[in-house]
């Protein structure tokens, strides 16, 4: 099976909409979380609360990081479980139904595919790789495995979201042909960290794992690592996914045709290399997409929140935010602004519920998931794109079906893994 038609299988069994219900359980399935830091067990909590999962397993690298997971989960369940550091060792001893992968950015695709090929379905956090080889990789290991994988994109199901989408397509906003998707943080002043003696408890040789071994230092791990482009993308990568999602759900697009991006300098003194501001420009085939992302303003005069994505159409604006949920400026300024809160649950503001349960009737009925490996997919590219023309310092050219740059570029595809680490087939 080449790229396109393992990309066509999926698209085949995509769905449009699909009814968040919270449903009879018809199975008790085995479950094993994979990545037990903050983001690993706010997804655990909500899938202990649904009910249809037995919890086995625990793993992470980090016994500091699981032995937090393991107390919350006593706390909220009658479930021991075991606890791992080593991820191919628990999947060769529990054969767990279902695998939750909430790992960094650079160990996505070996965890996905390994536990796609050991025989469990999948939650996998987003983006869905570390490149968009990764991805490619992933999703033709979804449909050779023939399990259920969705991704943790729960803005897709978040009711303002809904709504919104529905308000989008309704034809209220008019002919849409620009677009632009933002994230705006005031990450000012920042400071350099020392090179640090790893903790105890913490095997830092393993949390690289395929990505460069560097010093341990306490602004990588626990989180800090989304600003470290040896583990994630930045900016672009951990918060882009979201926004491209909502974008590439109201357009009939699989993708841009062409990319291009610039960067500010570093200016602040701290251990991020990640781009501190960047934009990118994606040209559509019917409309133009910009992201910009800041962490040095947050652009405190807007009337809107820091995140979110405009839509501009010929009968006014809507913007899709995240707390702040929707609102539509009409063109003529007579006209009465229409705004929709958002519903979030707490204590993140989130809806992982959601996502969970149709995640669960996905498996239970055999049906493609609503936030599917294929839209996590495409969504992810977006953000990896961008960072792609940024380090190639010239306009890139994408086939959306084919998924190449051309041979000159497709090396802009994929990172070196390692010594001792191979990419996954």
């Amino acid at each position: 099976m080449n790229r396109s038609e393992f990309i066509k299988t999926l698209a085949a069994g995509a769905l449009i909409s699909r009814p968040f219900l919270v449903h009879a359980h018809k199975t008790t399935y085995t479950l094993a979380l994979i990545g037990s830091g903050w983001w690993g067990t706010n997804i655990l909590r909500e899938a202990l609360k649904h009910g249809g999962c037995r919890l086995v397993a625990l793993c992470d690298v980090d016994r500091n990081q699981v032995q937090k997971c393991y107390e919350e989960v006593r706390k909220i369940s009658s479930f021991n479980p075991k606890i791992y550091t080593d991820y191919e060792e628990l999947l060769q001893k529990e054969k767990p139904d279902i695998v939750i992968n909430a790992t960094p950015d650079h160990w996505h695709a070996l965890i996905a595919i390994a536990a796609l090929k050991s025989g469990s379905h999948l939650y996998l956090e987003k983006p869905i790789g570390h490149t968009i080889a990764e991805g490619q990789a992933i999703c033709k290991a979804v449909v050779d495995s023939g399990k259920v994988c969705t991704v943790g994109f729960h803005r897709r199901f978040s009711p303002h979201n809904v709504s919104g989408m529905n308000f989008l397509k309704s034809g209220k906003v008019g002919v849409i042909k620009e677009v632009r998707a933002f994230v705006h943080y005031n990450y000012w002043p920042g400071n350099p960290s020392p090179e640090q003696a790893i903790p105890e408890g913490l095997d830092w040789d393993k949390w690289c794992g395929p990505a460069p071994l560097v010093p341990y230092k306490k602004s990588i791990h626990p989180r800090g690592w989304r600003q470290r482009m040896e583990f994630a993308n930045g900016q672009l990568g951990d918060w882009g996914p979201h926004w491209f999602d909502q974008i590439l759900w109201w357009t009939e697009e699989i993708g841009p045709k062409s990319i291009h991006s610039l960067a500010s300098k570093k200016i602040k003194n701290d251990d991020q290399n990640s781009p501190e501001s960047q934009v990118v420009l994606y040209e559509f085939e019917e409309f133009n997409c910009i992201w910009e992302h800041s962490n040095l303003n947050g652009r405190g005069q807007s009337k809107t929140e820091n995140v979110g994505v405009y839509f501009h159409g010929t009968e006014g604006t809507f913007h899709m935010g995240w707390m702040n949920g929707w609102t539509f400026y009409p063109k003529d300024s007579k006209s009465t602004v229409i705004h929709e809160d958002a519903q979030l649950n707490q204590p993140d503001s989130q809806n992982i519920d959601l996502v969970w349960n149709d995640f669960m009737q996905s498996i239970e009925n055999k049906k493609t998931p609503f936030a599917d490996i294929i839209k996590g997919h495409r969504a992810t590219n977006m953000s990896l794109l961008g960072v792609a023309a940024l380090n190639a310092g010239k306009t890139l050219h994408w086939d959306p079906v084919k998924e190449t740059l051309g041979s000159t570029d497709d090396k802009l595809l994929r990172r070196d893994y390692r010594k001792g680490y191979t990419f996954p087939k």
